[in-house]
Formats: structure tokens, C-alpha cells, sequence
């Protein structure tokens, strides 16, 4: 675990994903906030070089919240230089919207074949349903469809995961007519979850400020000064796989 000094000034670099979340969780004046484009979850290389220079661009040590999971590896390589990092140990958002990577895991052990829509995936439009109009505009239909089979026939399930229900809401319209097309074409159920932003919290210190977050351990990775952040970092230890997963309420499209 590295020091992390309680007067060095934060800097949250965050997807768009969390950005209503931020905004609800961060008192002014506490942290500089950097909110990213959507579609760098698209990018992996292009994620790790925008972060890079973020961080090149501080003037002085601070202390770098990243709101980010392993994403693709496109933290792999993400230089500290003389800051300090601190990622939440996840692979993806998913287990942020979850509220933590053992409900995520959790999830992931009971059903297996679930593909998971957020708020931000319908955004940048990385979801199956805008996949299919792109490749039809591209190569046409028949192609579109063969190349959305090979990437999405596996999965058995859609469920949509926000941090609140009045998200859940205002995204509906839209996930369902992502879930409409996948159960039309894979016979995809469709479940809502309503998320957690415990772990979003802990790792932007509410309440108890940036100081006070943990080091290293099983939900956080600390990147001290001088250091990269390497793949190995994220593996779990079994003990997270005894959290219990949030609710989840299930909704079958007729």
C-alpha cells in the first residue's frame, strides 16, 4: 500500500457513464472532475492514450481517482508518473454499476450467458441492436446479421443495469427496443437491475475524503509514483465471491 497524502489535490478521471453519478456524489470544490467520450470503451488504445495525457498534463502530484474498471486492458500501460492512481479492481463497469466485482462474479456464476446493458452502452451505441444497423448501412443485412450471430448468439439474457430506477426508467424505451431485437432474433429474456453506486462512492471518499480509501486489496488497485498499471492487478481473490448479489427484477418481452 503507498502513502497518499491528504493535502495532494484529486483529479477523477471518469467515463461518461458516471457522470450523473458524480455530480449527485461529489461536494464542490473537492475533487477536479474529467469526465471521458462513451465510445472510448470501443478504443481500448485510444482509452489508455486519452487517460495518459490527462494525467501528463498535471502540474504538480496528485492523486488520480480513475472511474474505470480493466476495460478491454485499456489501463494496461497507463503510466502514474509522479501521481498516484487508484482503479477500482474490476474488469469492466458493469461490476461498478453492481457495486462492487463479488456481485459481479456473483451475477456472472448464476447466469452465465447474460449480456449487460448500461446507460452508457446505449449511448455510445455498443450494444447489439445498433451494431446490426451500422453493418446493415455498411454491408447489408444478411452480413449484419451473420456478424451480430457470431458476436451475440451465444448469450441467453439482456439485463439492463442502472444505479437508480428513475435511470431505469428514463433509459427503458430504449433497452427495450434493444431487448425486442435480440429476442426476436436469439430469443433473449430481458431482466432490469437496479445497480449499487456503493464503489463508486468508496472510491471517490465520500464522507470520509480521498484520504481515507483503501489501498491495496481486493477492490482497489493503488498505482503508487514512477509505477504502471499491469494486467496482474486485477485478479480477484476468491473471498470477494461471498458478497450476495443485488436484486434483480425480470421482465419477459411478449
Amino acid at each position: 500500500m503507498h502513502g497518499m497524502p491528504e493535502k495532494q489535490p484529486v483529479l477523477i478521471i471518469a467515463c461518461a457513464i458516471f457522470r450523473d453519478a458524480l455530480h449527485a456524489l461529489i461536494e464542490n470544490g473537492t475533487a477536479s472532475v474529467i469526465v471521458m467520450d462513451y465510445g472510448l470503451h470501443l478504443t481500448p488504445q485510444k482509452m489508455k492514450d486519452a487517460i495518459q495525457a490527462h494525467i501528463d498534463g498535471l502540474d504538480r502530484p496528485h492523486l488520480v481517482l480513475i472511474g474505470y474498471g480493466l476495460c478491454g486492458n485499456g489501463l494496461v500501460g497507463v503510466q502514474s508518473r509522479r501521481h498516484t492512481l487508484v482503479i477500482p479492481r474490476v474488469d469492466d463497469c458493469i461490476a461498478l454499476f453492481l457495486g462492487s466485482r463479488a456481485a459481479y462474479l456473483r451475477a456472472f456464476q448464476e447466469n452465465p450467458a447474460t449480456y449487460y446493458l448500461t446507460p452508457g452502452w446505449l449511448e455510445c451505441g455498443g450494444e447489439p441492436w445498433s451494431s446490426f444497423q451500422e453493418c446493415s448501412a455498411k454491408y447489408g443485412p444478411d452480413k449484419a446479421g451473420w456478424i451480430a450471430d457470431a458476436m451475440y448468439q451465444h448469450y441467453r439474457k439482456l439485463c439492463f443495469v442502472a444505479f437508480s430506477p428513475e435511470e431505469l426508467a428514463r433509459y427503458r424505451p430504449r433497452a427495450l427496443q434493444v431487448a425486442g431485437f435480440c429476442r426476436e432474433r436469439w430469443n433473449w429474456q430481458y431482466e432490469e437491475r437496479t445497480g449499487s453506486d456503493e464503489l463508486l462512492r468508496r472510491l471517490i471518499g465520500v464522507g470520509t475524503g480521498p484520504a481515507a480509501i483503501p489501498g491495496s486489496g481486493d477492490d482497489f488497485v493503488v498505482v503508487g509514483p514512477g509505477r504502471e498499471v499491469r494486467q496482474e492487478f486485477f485478479m480477484p481473490s476468491q473471498k470477494v465471491l461471498q458478497e450476495e448479489p443485488g436484486p434483480c427484477t425480470t421482465f419477459t418481452i411478449k
